[in-house]
């Protein structure tokens, strides 16, 4: 398999990266409008172009603990496709999101360890005498948090407005 570019950062002491495919642009830390009714983590909405973007903060999602506001603190919008939905954008805050690396994702290894609650957590691999985990952009909402955050449209009710009935 031919070598794929990675996004890295941190959560807490320990690094992570995403695959930079599916990455759709780097923007600085920018605020977001808060959505009352939402799990801690979800940091709220994203005004980008025409669309309003769902931000998770991924420190607070997988420690527990807010992004730190830093320098390298960046908000990162990704292509999100969970199986059977069309893509959408899904904001990542991301603490130290300023590295890349190119490698080989068969280097990547399965962690041997199953977590139901972390789904996103992927596979690792040994990079600068440390573990790297791949983050899977897809598993990081569950079905709960995705209906909320991404409803399915009323294909009905507007068949229905649209005949005029």
């Amino acid at each position: 398999m031919s070598q794929k570019l990675f996004l890295l950062f941190s959560i807490g002491r320990d690094r992570y990266a995403l695959q930079a495919s599916d990455v759709s642009v780097v923007l600085p830390m920018a605020l977001c409008k808060q959505v009352p009714g939402t799990p801690p983590w979800v940091r709220g909405l994203f005004s980008y172009g025409a669309r309003n973007v769902p931000v998770i903060d991924l420190p607070m999602l997988a420690s527990g603990q807010p992004a730190s506001i830093r320098v390298s603190t960046r908000l990162v919008l990704a292509h999100y496709a969970p199986a059977g939905r069309a893509p959408e954008l899904l904001g990542l805050l991301l603490e130290q999101a300023t590295d890349t690396l190119r490698c080989n994702p068969d280097d990547f290894l399965a962690s041997g360890i199953s977590n139901e609650e972390a789904r996103y957590l992927g596979p690792v691999m040994r990079h600068q005498g440390a573990l790297l985990q791949w983050v899977k952009v897809d598993e990081l909402l569950d079905e709960a948090t995705r209906a909320l955050l991404y409803p399915e449209s009323d294909v009905a009710g507007t068949a229905a407005q649209e005949a005029g009935a």
